[in-house]
C-alpha cells in the first residue's frame, strides 16, 4: 500500500454506521487496517453491523449513539479514549432526509409539515455540528485529526421537492469551511475538516423517487442523468477513496473543501 494513503492503524469513529453509506465506508476503512468505532441509535442494526465487520478485523467495536445527544457521545469518546487512548478521524455520515420532509409532486412549499422540517434539519445539521465538537475536543487536546462531513448535490443548487433536506446540507457545506478554518487557525495544521458531496446514487431514502415499482426510471431519474455527463448513477463504493484520500497524509494541505463526487453533475449546465 502507498503509505501516503494509508490509514492503517488510524482510529476512526463512523456515525450512522449501521446505515447503506455508513456501512459501507466503515467495512472499506476496517479492510484498510483502520480501528473502527461503528455507531448507530439502532441496536439491532448496529449489532449486526459489528458482526459483519469483524469478519475483516478484530479491530471493531460498536457503540449505541445519538448524534444529537452531547452527553451520550462524551460518554462515547470516553469509552474510546479508554480503549484507544486517540480518536483520529471522525466521519459524520448520519443523516440523510425522511420521507415526510419530501413533497409530493403536487404539494406546494406551504403544505409541507413543519415536524419534518425539523426532523430532517435537526438530523443532518446538528446531527454533523454536535459529533465535531465532542470528538474534535478529543482531536484539540491531541492537536491531530481528521473530519470527514457529508454535503449534497442539493447544496449545490436548488434541487426540487427537498426543502429541508437541501437547507441542511448547504449548512454543512458552510460548517465544513467554517470548522476547518477554526481548526487550523487555533490548532494549527494537524486538524483538518473537509466534506463529500456526493451526486446521485440509488439507496433506501430515494428510491422511490428514483426508480419505478416496474424498475424503470422515474421522470426525476431521467432529469438527474440528462445533467449528469457520466450519464448513471454512482456505486456507493466509489465514495471510499475520496473519503479516505482526505483522511490520509496525501491530503495534508486540504482543509474546508467540500469534494463533489457526482459524475460531473455538479459541473454541467446541461447545455
Amino acid at each position: 500500500m502507498n503509505e501516503l494513503f494509508s490509514i492503517a492503524g488510524k482510529v476512526a469513529v463512523i456515525t450512522g454506521a449501521g446505515g447503506v453509506l455508513g456501512g459501507n465506508i466503515a467495512r472499506h476503512f476496517v479492510q484498510q487496517g483502520a480501528k473502527v468505532i461503528a455507531m448507530d441509535i439502532r441496536q439491532e442494526q448496529l449489532d449486526k453491523r459489528v458482526a459483519e465487520l469483524r469478519e475483516y478485523s478484530e479491530d471493531v467495536i460498536g457503540l449505541l449513539g445519538n448524534v444529537l445527544d452531547i452527553p451520550m457521545l462524551e460518554s462515547v469518546a470516553e469509552k474510546i479514549v479508554g480503549k484507544w487512548g486517540k480518536i483520529d478521524i471522525l466521519l459524520n455520515i448520519a443523516g440523510g432526509n425522511i420521507p415526510g420532509a419530501t413533497l409530493d409532486p403536487e404539494q406546494h412549499f406551504y403544505d409541507m409539515d413543519v415536524s419534518c422540517w425539523e426532523k430532517v434539519t435537526n438530523l443532518n445539521m446538528n446531527g454533523t455540528v454536535y459529533p465535531s465538537m465532542v470528538f474534535g475536543k478529543v482531536m484539540a487536546r491531541q492537536g491531530s485529526g481528521c473530519i470527514v462531513n457529508v454535503s449534497s448535490m442539493a447544496a449545490y443548487s436548488a434541487i426540487t421537492r427537498v426543502p429541508g433536506y437541501s437547507a441542511a446540507k448547504t449548512a454543512i457545506a458552510n460548517f465544513t469551511q467554517w470548522l476547518g478554518s477554526e481548526m487550523a487557525l487555533k490548532y494549527g495544521d494537524g486538524i483538518r475538516v473537509n466534506a463529500i458531496a456526493p451526486g446521485f446514487f440509488i439507496g433506501d431514502q430515494n428510491r422511490r423517487v428514483l426508480i419505478n415499482l416496474d424498475g424503470s426510471l422515474t421522470d426525476r431519474s431521467k432529469k438527474v442523468l440528462a445533467k449528469t455527463p457520466m450519464k448513471r448513477f454512482g456505486d456507493i463504493k466509489e465514495l471510499n477513496g475520496t473519503v479516505q484520500f482526505l483522511c490520509s497524509e496525501a491530503a495534508s494541505f486540504v482543509t474546508g473543501a467540500v469534494i463533489p463526487v457526482d459524475g460531473g453533475f455538479s459541473a454541467f449546465s446541461g447545455v
